[in-house]
């Protein structure tokens, strides 16, 4: 200990001390570290959940998603005997005042690997400890701790295929059991009401249309993983690439917010490879490239805001996110069906299947010499299922400036993609309604879901291109054969 620097105090705690679990990006009850070791002391337990600035910062999409996660873990939790506590404010402060007000002794919580959750959090373990109360932090976010995985030599891994083949032979811990009883305390703090919250009005209108394409709660996480691992991951392999059909585990919406855990998912897809489900293993190569975002966030942050290969920092990219080209991509008005289609179905559903998500990257960032910062914000305000790191990373790795080895040959053409992966045109007449006599459902609820101002009509014309697809390939060659990587 440094000399100058308060000790701890001896945390004050008896077996009728209450402890209380932080809940934060780990909204479900079953494979919950922090939780079980609360539990299992058979003290009261006090279920927490603040909004502060944090979460007050997030996008109308996260938000209004994690505003129904909350309603449906304090469901969850009532079916237990237990309640959800909300409090508002900077969580320092919200902390004291419930240790305060239930003469609490203890704080568990599940640990985060953004760098402002690391700061507040390692903030807040420090000032608590100095107070006398036991604060832990438990692993359950990530089935591998970033500082854990190492290269050879010691360093981070930069580059996936290495980082696969160092993490697929490890063991993953098996999950804990759901807790049988939740010991409650003799007086429950004041709870905010989470309607005053209003945490989907920032949706305006869209939220009424997203709405029905959640898949809310731990126990739709674990039927969603049952039914993929039943029905789809045998063909995984191949379906996952054809976004007009039933292909993935659409488990990125509930693995965002806890509300299923990674190393659930993980030995589920490690019995279906003993199975000889021939898919699985791609599975668990996915489940891996999540964690290899963590990774590569855990050691450097930058990638979050600025380019991860820091010789990209100087590349010409437009910033200007008013300018047409950008408004018809938000719009999903490029005449390119692939990716307004893609960009549509982020209006309706508040998700994106992958293969869109590569296809509109690229054209933005490549065809249309934007920003990748420029999608990411767009992502971080509309995605359901949106994650800081995955976000990050998958936004570099399309532009480029990212963890790839190959950035300047990976172009994606999105009218041949089309030809390959949607040869019956599935996912485009589901999300384009103009210039058809009968769209879908989906297609007119669009309208329905994007802002007034924009002022689209299903009786519009389609666009023609904004930009021909091979002479804006050619422009983005020439600006990488120009630059000195």
């Amino acid at each position: 200990m440094f000399r100058g620097q308060p000790r701890s105090k001896t945390p004050n705690v008896s077996e009728n001390t209450p402890i209380i679990m932080w809940f934060r990006r780990d909204l479900r009850l079953s494979n919950h570290s922090a939780l079980a070791a609360a539990c299992k002391t058979s003290r009261p337990v006090i279920p927490l959940f603040i909004h502060d600035d944090q979460s007050e910062a997030l996008g109308a999409a996260p938000k209004f998603r994690l505003g129904l996660a909350l309603g449906s873990l304090d469901e969850t939790l009532k079916e237990k005997g237990s309640r959800l506590i909300l409090r508002r404010g900077d969580a320092l402060e919200v902390l004291r005042d419930v240790i305060k007000d239930t003469g609490a002794g203890a704080v568990n919580w599940s640990r985060l690997y953004d760098p402002d959750a690391i700061d507040r959090d390692s903030r807040i373990k420090e000032t608590l400890k100095d107070d006398g109360i036991d604060a832990q932090s438990f692993a359950g976010h990530l089935m591998f701790e970033p500082w854990t995985v190492e290269t050879k030599t010691g360093g981070f891994y930069k580059v996936f295929t290495p980082y696969w083949k160092s993490v697929r032979g490890r063991d993953v811990a098996t999950p804990v059991s759901t807790p049988s009883d939740i010991a409650v305390p003799e007086n429950w703090p004041e709870s905010d009401a989470l309607d005053d919250w209003q945490m989907d009005a920032p949706m305006q209108r869209g939220r009424d249309i997203v709405r029905p394409f959640v898949r809310l709660g731990e126990a739709a996480a674990q039927a969603r993983l049952g039914a993929f691992i039943a029905h789809i991951v045998e063909g995984y392999d191949e379906s996952r690439d054809m976004p007009g059909e039933d292909g993935t585990s659409a488990l990125s919406e509930n693995l965002s917010l806890g509300e299923i855990s990674p190393a659930q998912c993980w030995h589920a897809g490690q019995r279906a490879m003993q199975e000889g489900k021939r898919g699985a293993e791609t599975f668990l190569k996915e489940l891996a490239w999540r964690e290899f975002a963590y990774h590569l966030m855990y050691h450097t942050p930058r990638i979050l805001d600025q380019n991860w290969r820091e010789e990209w920092q100087a590349f010409p990219w437009n910033e200007d996110e008013r300018r047409a080209e950008v408004l018809a991509w938000e719009q999903g008005r490029t005449g390119v069906p692939f990716v307004d289609a893609a960009m549509r179905e982020l209006q309706v559903t508040g998700r994106m299947h992958n293969r869109g998500r590569m296809i509109v990257a690229s054209y933005l960032t490549k065809h249309l010499m934007c920003h990748w910062r420029i999608g990411q914000k767009w992502f971080e305000e509309h995605l359901i299922d949106w994650d800081p790191a995955n976000n990050a990373m998958g936004w570099q790795w399309a532009a480029g400036s990212g963890p790839d080895a190959t950035p300047f040959f990976r172009i994606f053409n999105p009218g041949t993609q089309l030809d390959r992966f949607d040869k019956g045109r599935d996912y485009t007449r589901r999300w384009i309604a103009e210039g058809r006599a009968s769209p879908s459902k989906d297609a007119l609820a669009y309208f329905d879901a994007i802002p007034r101002r924009w002022g689209r009509s299903p009786n519009d014309d389609y666009p023609e291109p904004i930009v021909d697809l091979s002479e804006g390939r050619e422009r983005a060659l020439d600006a990488y054969r120009n630059r000195d990587f």
